[in-house]
């Protein structure tokens, strides 16, 4: 399983100090079958905790997901400033996320090196506890 997060996620995680770590834990949920919401089309929405705080309270993630193989955190906010998606966003981030999961590796890879994706290093532990 490899993670990314896109550039524009990288920037909140960075500002909200969400950790890697925290990141390949909700991937990790995931793999496990515990997703928070189901958006269909590879999308999901995985909670992440505010350092130091409970889930209940703190960021949802979405994330363009295929099992086994490919977690990409494409957007994040805090629950108290966003409540949901409309239809037309929920839309756009399904087209994306089929797009996104369609590539092979080596487009990840180029992704990455453009710096339009950051690969996430977790564990496989991380993401089997």
């Amino acid at each position: 399983m490899r993670v990314f997060k896109n550039s524009r996620f990288h920037k909140f995680a960075r500002k909200e100090k969400i950790s890697d770590a925290m990141l390949c834990e909700a991937v990790g949920r995931a793999e496990r079958g515990q997703i928070d919401a189901d958006l269909g089309a590879g999308l999901i929405k995985q909670r992440v905790a505010r350092p130091g705080a409970g889930k209940s309270g703190g960021f949802r993630t979405l994330v363009f997901f295929r099992a086994e193989t490919r977690a990409v955190f494409a957007f994040g906010f805090a629950k108290s400033d966003m409540a949901n998606l409309d239809d037309a966003e929920e839309a756009y981030l399904k087209k994306a996320a089929k797009l996104v999961l369609g590539f092979a590796d080596a487009q990840m890879d180029a992704e990455v090196a453009a710096g339009r994706m950051f690969e996430v290093n977790c564990d496989e532990q991380d993401l089997q506890e």
